[in-house]
């Protein structure tokens, strides 16, 4: 699964690499732990100018059909492998699909006394998108909430010795076809639900300071051993 991430990347950065026309920089301040309930950046395609657009939305998928939003607390991550078949997640897989901006996140390794992170990023240390879906609820009372989802796929093998499952780390070629909302079919969208390549990426250990949701501090990723 996906717990924590990152987002460090200036607003400049950001709007370079996931060509954006316009940015909030109130969404994209320095994120060191982000954590499900948080408000998360992402993209999504604007239905009436074909434009991407960067919006704030809550991590933990609400369906719209919920009573409440509780249900968002068990619907941080969606596997690649069941989004069609799943009701939480399969209208949104066929019509609201997002970029979720990141550029590292943790996974914890079980040892016999505890649960040591690992921080993962891209060698070149660039942001990248996670493949997510993302929803709107309208609560009994009180103003609508957007909210999303991280789509995991099975580890790459840098990733499966802390644990057996990744993000989906999208290919940049593959953006606009994810966000596309004429493109519906399994078949078409699955094949992107791929493990990263390895290679590309690097992973090291940091400290139990992480562990804390209320943490938001650089300290979070300095690396406790050598990169791998």
């Amino acid at each position: 699964m996906c717990g924590r991430f990152t987002l460090r990347q200036t607003p400049e950065e950001i709007a370079v690499s996931f060509e954006l026309s316009a940015i909030d920089e109130q969404i994209l301040t320095p994120q060191y732990n982000i954590a499900p309930t948080k408000a998360v950046a992402a993209i999504t395609l604007n239905a009436k100018s074909s434009q991407r657009q960067l919006k704030g939305l809550r991590w933990g998928l609400i369906p719209s059909w919920a009573k409440d939003d509780k249900i968002g607390y068990r619907l941080i991550n969606a596997r690649a492998e069941t989004l069609s078949e799943k009701a939480s997640f399969r209208n949104a897989f066929k019509n609201r699909r997002c970029l979720i901006l990141a550029d590292g996140f943790y996974e914890w390794q079980k040892t016999e006394k505890q649960k040591q992170p690992y921080y993962f990023q891209l060698r070149d240390k660039k942001p990248f998108a996670f493949a997510g879906l993302w929803e709107t609820w309208q609560p009994p009372d009180g103003e609508m909430i957007a909210s999303c989802t991280i789509i995991t796929t099975e580890a790459n093998e840098l990733v499966k010795p802390i644990h057996n499952r990744m993000p989906v780390i999208l290919s940049p070629d593959a953006y606009d076809q994810w966000l596309d909302p004429k493109v519906k079919q399994p078949e078409i969208l699955t094949p992107l639900l791929k493990p990263y390549d390895e290679q590309a990426m690097e992973t090291y250990s940091v400290s139990h300071a992480v562990n804390r949701p209320s943490h938001n501090q650089p300290n979070c990723i300095e690396p406790l051993s050598k990169k791998v």
